[in-house]
C-alpha cells in the first residue's frame, strides 16, 4: 500500500511517499529555491552561439537561461531548421520561453520556446504542430480516436497533447477546454506586450501540481495532511483515497520517523542486507555509484554471492535514484559478473523496479569493464544540492592538505630566507604541521635551524584545515619578545 505525507503547515514545505513501509521519494519545497521548471518568461536575447546552435536569453533570474535552436517553436519550416541560429534570431530580440530544467551549479536554467499550457485533460502548444496522445493509453483504438478528434479541433501551427484522463471525457468537454486554453495563451500574449524587461509571465506551483499528480495516480492508500484546505484538494482530486488530516504538536515528519530518513538519505554510504553496501559520489557532471559485496558472502561460490549482492543493490539504486532525486548520467560500477544472463537480470531489475519512476529513464547498457550505464531526466537540483552547502575546507572535494604537505611546503619557502639579513622567523600554524615539521619532541629543530639559518618561534592557531603564515622576521630577541 502507498501512503504519501504532506508537510504543508510551514514555510518550507515537504511531501514524502512511501510503499511497502520504505520511503520512495521526498520533494522540498522552499520560497527562495523554488522550481521553476513550467514557468513562462518575457526573456531577452543576450548572446547568440551560432558554433553550439544556441542563445542565451535574460528572464530576469540570476543567470540567463540557455535555449538551443531545436527547441524553438516548430513552425519553423524544414529548411529553415537547417540553417544556423544566427540567421534568424539576434541579440537583443524579444521572445517567450518556458522553463524545462532547473538552474544547477554554474549552468542556468534550460528552456524552451515552444510553450505548453496544461488543463486537466490537454496540455495545449499555441505553435506545437505537435499533435500526440498519452502513452500511458495502451489501446490502440482509443489513441486513434483522439487523433482523428485532435485534427478536427486545432488549427495548423497549434499542437495538442491528449493527457490519460481525456479518455473518460466526451468531446464537448475535450472542445470546451480547448477554448480555455486558447483564451489562456491569448491573455499571456497581451500580458507581454504590456512589458519592455524580461518578466515572469506565468509561475506554476509546482509543489501542489507534484502532490496532486501523485495523488492522481494513486489507486489504493492513503495521504496525511497537515494543512485543511489542501486536505480538500486532494479529496477532490481522488475520491478513493483516505485522506487524515494531522493537527498534533509533533512536526508530521518527525512523528512518522521522516526526519531520520532524510539524514540517511544525504550519507555517502548505504547499507544493504547482510553487510553488503553502495558508495554515492555526486559530482555536477555525473553520478557514479560502487557496489560492495562487504560481509556479504554467498552460500556455495562466490559468483553465487556477486549476482545476488548484485541484484540486492539494483533494487536499492533505484528507490535511492528516487529518494535523492539524482537527475543526469549515472554509472553503477557492479561487481564484475562472466555470464550474459546474470548481467540481463540486474537490467529486469531496473525496468521492473523502474516502473514506478515519474522521471523518465533511459538504461545504456554495461560498458566492457561491468559499469552499467544510464541516464534519469534531470528537471530540478538534486536532495544534496537542495539540503547542503559546499564545504567551505575543502570547496566540495571531501579532502584537505595534509599536516606533511603544509609542513613541506613551510620548510621550502623558508628556505628561501636562509641568506637574509634576518636571525629568526615568528611562523603561525596549526600543532599538526608544527609537529610534522619539527619531528618527535622537535628532533628535527636544531637542523633545521642550521639549514634556514634561522631561528624559528611558533603561534600555534587552531584550525580543521593545515595552514601556516610567516607572521614577522627579525631578531631573535625581537621575536621573542613577540612570543611571550
Amino acid at each position: 500500500m502507498k501512503t504519501i505525507i504532506i508537510n504543508y503547515h510551514a514555510r518550507e514545505k515537504r511531501f514524502a511517499s512511501i510503499r511497502d513501509n520504505r520511503v520512495e521519494s521526498i520533494v522540498f519545497d522552499r520560497p527562495e529555491d523554488r522550481s521553476l521548471v513550467g514557468n513562462i518568461y518575457y526573456g531577452t536575447v543576450t548572446k547568440v552561439l551560432p558554433g553550439m546552435n544556441a542563445v542565451f536569453i535574460n528572464i530576469g533570474a540570476e543567470k540567463n537561461a540557455y535555449l538551443h535552436r531545436d527547441l524553438l517553436p516548430s513552425f519553423l519550416e524544414a529548411a529553415d531548421r537547417q540553417r544556423n541560429i544566427s540567421s534568424y534570431i539576434h541579440q537583443g530580440e524579444k521572445i517567450l520561453v518556458q522553463v524545462e530544467k532547473d538552474a544547477t551549479g554554474t549552468k542556468g536554467a534550460r528552456v524552451t520556446g515552444i510553450i505548453e499550457i496544461q488543463g486537466n485533460h490537454l496540455i495545449y502548444m499555441p505553435r506545437g504542430r505537435y499533435l500526440a496522445v498519452s502513452k500511458k493509453i495502451a489501446d490502440e483504438t482509443q489513441k486513434a480516436t483522439l487523433r482523428r478528434l485532435g485534427q478536427r479541433l486545432i488549427a495548423e501551427e497549434e499542437g495538442i497533447i491528449f493527457r490519460t484522463s481525456s479518455i473518460f471525457c466526451e468531446e464537448e468537454e475535450i472542445r470546451e477546454e480547448l477554448t480555455t486554453l486558447r483564451q489562456q495563451s491569448q491573455n499571456l500574449m497581451k500580458l507581454a506586450a504590456t512589458y519592455k524587461k524580461p518578466s515572469l509571465l506565468f509561475q506554476k506551483d509546482t509543489f501542489i501540481d507534484m502532490i496532486l499528480e501523485e495523488v492522481a495516480r494513486m489507486k489504493l492508500g492513503e495521504v496525511i495532511v497537515d494543512d485543511l484546505a489542501l486536505k480538500k484538494l486532494v479529496e477532490e482530486k481522488n475520491k478513493q483515497l483516505k485522506v487524515i488530516f494531522y493537527n498534533d504538536k509533533e512536526n508530521i515528519f518527525a512523528a512518522n520517523n521522516l526526519e531520520h530518513e532524510i539524514d540517511k538519505a544525504l550519507k555517502r554510504i548505504v547499507w544493504l542486507d547482510k553487510g553488503a553496501y553502495l558508495i554515492f559520489d555526486e559530482t555536477e557532471a555525473l553520478t557514479i555509484i560502487d557496489v560492495n559485496t562487504g560481509k556479504f558472502s554467498g552460500k556455495s561460490d562466490y559468483q553465487e554471492t556477486v549476482v545476488k549482492t548484485n541484484q540486492l543493490a539494483a533494487i536499492e539504486v533505484v528507490r535511492q535514484l528516487r529518494l535523492r532525486d539524482i537527475g543526469g548520467i549515472v554509472l553503477i560500477d557492479f561487481i564484475d559478473m562472466i555470464r550474459a544472463q546474470d548481467r540481463q537480470s540486474i537490467l529486469d531489475i531496473f525496468e521492473k523496479e523502474g516502473m514506478n519512476d515519474s522521471r523518465s529513464t533511459k538504461m545504456i547498457g554495461f560498458t566492457p569493464l561491468g559499469i552499467l550505464q544510464m541516464t534519469r531526466k534531470k528537471t530540478k537540483v538534486s536532495l544534496s544540492e537542495a539540503l547542503q552547502v559546499k564545504c567551505p575546507t575543502c570547496d566540495g572535494t571531501g579532502r584537505i592538505l595534509s599536516a606533511e604537505t603544509i609542513g613541506f611546503r613551510l620548510e621550502r619557502e623558508l628556505l628561501e630566507y636562509r641568506h637574509s639579513e634576518f636571525e629568526a622567523v615568528l611562523v603561525e600554524t596549526t600543532k599538526e604541521v608544527k609537529e610534522v615539521f619539527l619531528g618527535a619532541n622537535e628532533g628535527h629543530r636544531d637542523a633545521l635551524e642550521e639549514l634556514l639559518q634561522l631561528k624559528l618561534f611558533f603561534t600555534i592557531l587552531p584550525s580543521i584545515q593545515h595552514h601556516y603564515f610567516l607572521k614577522k622576521f627579525g631578531s631573535v630577541s625581537e621575536i621573542s619578545l613577540q612570543v611571550k
